[in-house]
């Protein structure tokens, strides 16, 4: 509602201006005109005043009322000419201070446009930079997945050997183990063995008591 409301006042405004700017010339006419006249009864009233006083009514007639005309004139043209001139002085006053800012405004554009052209160069160097750490990076992704498969299957291969030694480490253990009950079967079949052989080897009581004897007397055989 408010922008249907705003496009009224718009087509209002537009058709006020449309009817006012032809009228606008007439305006300005109609006003100097009233300018004039009034400086014209000014004048009248004057030379009527002063010719009342005067001899010959008719010397300050229309050359009288022309030549206050053309000073008033002049007097307009000279406040004209006196306002244009300052008017001058202002634009040129602006002129001077629109070409010192555009003097500024170019010298910030020279600045911007080396500034602009060294960020796009700091820009260049900074892309090729990550081109090539990303580069880098995906090279090193490539030997870290090596090395991480590398890596797996050396630790797969060290379960493994670890697992074979293991495997081997009890297999030895266990002949180890079958070795020293062999050896501890041994002995004790060996034990009894000696056992048995010093009990068939040792000679009865009597025969025992005659070496005994013999041998006290073989000393005195060697004797006699």
């Amino acid at each position: 509602m408010e922008s249907w409301k705003s496009h009224v006042r718009a087509e209002l405004f537009h058709r006020d201006c449309r009817q006012r700017d032809p009228f606008s010339g007439l305006f300005d006419k109609v006003s100097r005109l009233e300018e004039m006249l009034d400086f014209h009864i000014k004048l009248w009233q004057g030379s009527s005043k002063e010719n009342r006083s005067s001899r010959c009514p008719n010397e300050g007639g229309t050359l009288y009322l022309r030549v206050n005309e053309v000073e008033f004139l002049n007097q307009q043209l000279k406040q004209k000419i006196s306002d244009l001139t300052s008017n001058i002085y202002l634009k040129e006053a602006e002129l001077q201070y629109c070409h010192s800012q555009v003097a500024r405004y170019r010298t910030e554009a020279v600045l911007l446009a080396q500034g602009a052209s060294c960020l796009k160069s700091d820009l260049e160097e900074y892309e090729y930079q990550l081109e090539c750490q990303s580069k880098e990076l995906t090279a090193l992704r490539r030997e870290h997945s090596t090395l991480t498969e590398e890596m797996a299957a050396t630790k797969l291969q060290e379960e493994e050997l670890l697992d074979r030694w293991l495997e081997e480490k009890k297999q030895e253990a266990e002949r180890i183990n079958k070795h020293n009950a062999t050896q501890e079967r041994w002995q004790r079949l060996a034990g009894r063995l000696k056992k048995r052989y010093r009990g068939k080897s040792r000679p009865p009581p009597c025969v025992a008591a005659n070496t005994n004897n013999s041998s006290d007397i073989k000393p005195t055989e060697a004797n006699i």
